[in-house]
């Protein structure tokens, strides 16, 4: 029997203190993301990891020592498989840490398949996400090919689901699992930023989290919320406003109960279990908030597995 492959993208995290500067070494060589000349950029993300691994690895001892995102991810996959049955084979492929896209494809090459479905873990697509995963993808999927593997297999590509009706639906029912009481909350929805540059070439991922923003809270008529952006990277211009400089202006403007929701991430990672946990929730209390919670990613809530297996089953 034939099986279509589903292949789960996510930008992975590393599991050990040791991997944080390798880690951070895949990352700042990945053209999608860091638009240097090609020539330099290898020994350029070597002296950049090199000089950020200290600090980082600091994060990750606050974190316990590594990032989850590597189990959450396989406990999706676990949970998709599960739903999908026998007819599918889901494996995980991370961009910058373990399991690679190689890993995954290795995990694939012996099967008989049917077609592969490439299905991102970024709800909205931005180049520098959901398309590096792709761009690795097709270049390890053209070595294996090669090699001799998957001939005549097509690729499917999920551009993004931001607006499935069961995703938001998701994020809804996830609110309320987590605060039972949250009428009396201040929404701040936070995303990972990006540079402006990137968005004016038209990369879609703004317009996105916006329309998954206003998706939800139409759910949430009663609530007064607002959209801001985390975890700028260097000296270029970023989309704005910033999480933290948000949560001041809203402590100044005497709100005192805050519910920050990570808007674009499905699983924890460094972005939320420092940044928003860590970082933000002791800068929340410093400026007078008094009530501060952060709303947990998606992870394998039923109603996100359901929008996974139904968006698999929709291009099968």
């Amino acid at each position: 029997m034939k099986k279509t492959a589903v292949v789960l993208l996510n930008m992975g995290g590393p599991d050990s203190l040791e991997a944080v500067e390798p880690f951070l070494y895949n990352l700042f060589s990945d053209h999608d993301i860091i638009q240097i000349p090609r020539s330099i950029q290898k020994p350029v993300a070597k002296l950049i990891s090199k000089i950020r691994a200290k600090k980082t690895q600091q994060y990750y001892e606050i974190m316990g020592g590594k990032s989850p995102q590597k189990e959450q991810t396989q406990e999706q996959a676990e949970e998709l498989q599960k739903t999908l049955g026998n007819k599918y084979k889901v494996v995980v492929a991370m961009r910058y840490w373990h399991p690679f896209t190689e890993e995954a494809l290795n995990e694939l090459k012996d099967e008989s398949l049917e077609k592969i479905i490439l299905l991102p873990l970024y709800p909205q697509f931005s180049k520098t996400t959901t398309g590096s995963s792709f761009n690795e993808f097709f270049r390890q999927f053209e070595k294996f090919q090669k090699q001799g593997y998957f001939k005549n297999v097509p690729v499917e590509k999920i551009e993004s689901y931001h607006n499935h009706p069961i995703y938001i639906k998701a994020m809804v029912e996830n609110i309320k699992e987590s605060l039972p009481d949250y009428k009396d909350y201040y929404f701040l929805f936070s995303a990972h930023s990006l540079p402006e540059k990137v968005v004016k070439k038209g990369d879609p991922y703004q317009e996105q989290i916006k329309e998954t923003v206003k998706l939800i809270m139409e759910y949430f008529p009663e609530n007064k919320y607002s959209l801001a952006y985390q975890s700028k990277v260097g000296p270029v211009k970023w989309l704005e406003p910033f999480t933290d400089e948000e949560i001041q202006r809203l402590a100044k403007k005497g709100i005192k109960k805050l519910a920050v929701i990570p808007v674009a991430f499905v699983s924890e990672h460094s972005e939320t279990l420092y940044e928003l946990d860590y970082q933000y929730g002791k800068l929340a209390k410093e400026a007078g908030i008094e009530d501060y919670q952060r709303v947990p990613t998606l992870k394998t809530h039923p109603l996100f597995i359901k929008t996974l297996k139904e968006i698999v089953e929709a291009e099968s």
